[in-house]
């Protein structure tokens, strides 16, 4: 039996992130690859899947070399993915039958908008815990069906596959014998009911999908198959635990019991907030999503999704040439005091959460002649905490008055969030607009700054553990998590203390008025 490594695989929007842990869940080697991003018309973004695929084999290839540790020293393998991306592939020989359709895709826009004309808006979502947006996946589904003839022709006829990304990785890395996904990836699709826990057939037929495009819904932390015929890999190893990669930081954040909540910066932003075994539905623009609970098992969150966030910071570097690097952006944001009224709204693929709105377009505003480099990263970065203080004040009912999601939990109010950077890779993406701008703009204490690298891709390893019956002592994990975290805040301790802190903390700025929740 292998003993002493695992490997886990972080399968991004901007890139693919492969880490090789020991058995004290330390990192000995990270390999990251950039992907390549296609935008073929504005609002459209695609991935090419063999381009994931090799992106995912040059990560795993740089970590093993990093970590000195031969392949066959690997004990099992787990996978975080980006959500929502549709691709779909041929069965018999795994090719890729079309480009896959981001989450950050808007091409679905007005189906979306017809389907919620229709009223049928409030049964998708008492279903399913998500909205009638472009974002998820069962309209790139469609979409794919309508416009491929022959990708239709083949799905009726059941030669070919549909998958997240997570279902794409199993299918190559177990040379085409699994097809399968897991609760946390399938509860993104709009296909799959997740009070019952399974695909549901009235969402299929409102979708036009056949089920024989489906994969089988696999628990996140189980066997899901071995390796053949990988790149670099031998044989055997098997794959043990599978979560999106939202789902899977709040189980690396050590979030696993009901009130407990993280928020995590990279492509986007994400707030999400243990609920437990209970899904609880959100009346101001929070999905209801399934999670992971402490032994892996099922359990429900509650999200807040936030679309662009360090993609802002990408979108400076190749988009306008502001950048040279990402990490820059922190270098040139503290070059001025403050943003000289310049605003930027990222709505580069429209507003996600509190406001769901698919069709708005990113605005950059407040130029001047004296408006330089350093004033519009800063508001770059900037941006991210704004974006997360609307979510926030959803949370606490500041603005909606309709629901408290922080106080919705039974037991001590989540009044901090743990929280981890990403960020495209720069410190001052998931960091700096957290600790230094966000920390004020947010009205929240800031915490230690933490050691470890992102946990949405370390949290597959305890996950794998509890797979293969190694149930190591989450609990202390969890303990390592609150001392390692690396977000801007940390879990209250008692009301005194949230007191000073409170009193500690500045003032946010003055905000403008926002349009009301729907």
């Amino acid at each position: 039996m292998r003993v002493g490594f695992v490997l886990a695989i972080d399968q991004g929007t901007t890139g693919s992130t492969a880490l090789v842990l020991d058995a004290r869940g330390a990192v000995r080697g990270r390999g990251y690859a950039e992907l390549p991003q296609h935008f073929p018309r504005p609002g459209w973004v695609e991935h090419d899947g063999d381009e994931i695929w090799s992106s995912v084999v040059m990560a795993i290839r740089r970590a093993l070399a990093k970590a000195r540790v031969p392949a066959h020293r690997l004990a099992a393998i787990g996978i975080t993915n980006q959500r929502e991306t549709t691709l779909i592939w041929e069965r018999a020989s795994g090719r890729p039958l079309a480009r896959a359709i981001v989450w950050q895709d808007r091409r679905t826009t007005d189906a979306c908008a017809a389907l919620a004309k229709r009223g049928l808006e409030r049964e998708v979502r008492r279903r399913t815990g998500l909205r009638l947006d472009p974002y998820f996946s069962a309209t790139k589904l469609t979409w794919l069906l309508r416009h491929h003839p022959e990708i239709a022709l083949l799905a009726r006829r059941g030669r070919a596959a549909f998958g997240t990304m997570d279902s794409w990785l199993l299918w190559r890395l177990t040379g085409g014998a699994v097809h399968a996904t897991d609760p946390t990836n399938a509860s993104r699709t709009l296909l799959y009911h997740i009070g019952r826990r399974t695909w549901d057939e009235w969402l299929l037929d409102l979708f036009g999908v056949p089920a024989a495009l489906l994969p089988s819904v696999l628990p996140s932390s189980g066997r899901f198959g071995v390796t053949h015929a990988v790149p670099g890999l031998p044989d055997g190893i098997p794959i043990a635990g599978v979560a999106g990669d939202q789902q899977a930081a709040l189980f690396g954040q050590g979030c696993v019991r009901r009130g407990q909540s993280k928020n995590t910066y990279g492509t986007g932003c994400f707030l999400l907030l243990n609920t437990g075994d209970r899904p609880r539905a959100s009346r101001a623009g929070l999905l209801t999503t399934l999670a992971c609970g402490p032994r892996g098992e099922p359990a429900y969150a509650l999200e807040g999704s936030i679309f662009i966030a360090g993609a802002a910071l990408q979108w400076l570097r190749d988009g306008l040439g502001l950048l040279e690097t990402a990490a820059e952006s922190e270098t040139l944001a503290r070059q001025v005091p403050d943003a000289g009224g310049v605003v930027l709204v990222p709505a580069f693929v429209g507003l996600g959460a509190p406001y769901w709105r698919p069709g708005v377009r990113g605005a950059l505003l407040g130029l001047t002649r004296g408006t330089r480099r350093a004033h519009v990263a800063r508001a770059a970065l900037e941006s991210l905490a704004f974006q997360t203080r609307d979510v926030i004040d959803v949370a606490r009912g500041r603005r909606c008055g309709r629901e408290r999601l922080l106080d919705a939990v039974p037991g001590r109010p989540a009044r901090r969030a743990r929280g981890a950077p990403a960020g495209a890779g720069d410190d001052g993406a998931g960091r700096r607009p957290a600790r230094r701008p966000g920390g004020r703009v947010l009205g929240l204490a800031p915490g230690p700054r933490g050691r470890a690298p992102r946990r949405a891709g370390i949290s597959p390893a305890p996950r794998q553990e509890l797979a293969r019956g190694r149930v190591p002592t989450l609990e202390r994990r969890r303990g390592r998590a609150a001392g390692d975290r690396q977000g801007v805040i940390g879990p209250s301790r008692s009301r005194a203390r949230r007191r000073r802190s409170r009193r500690a903390s500045p003032p946010g700025p003055a905000r403008p008025a926002h349009a009301p929740c729907r």
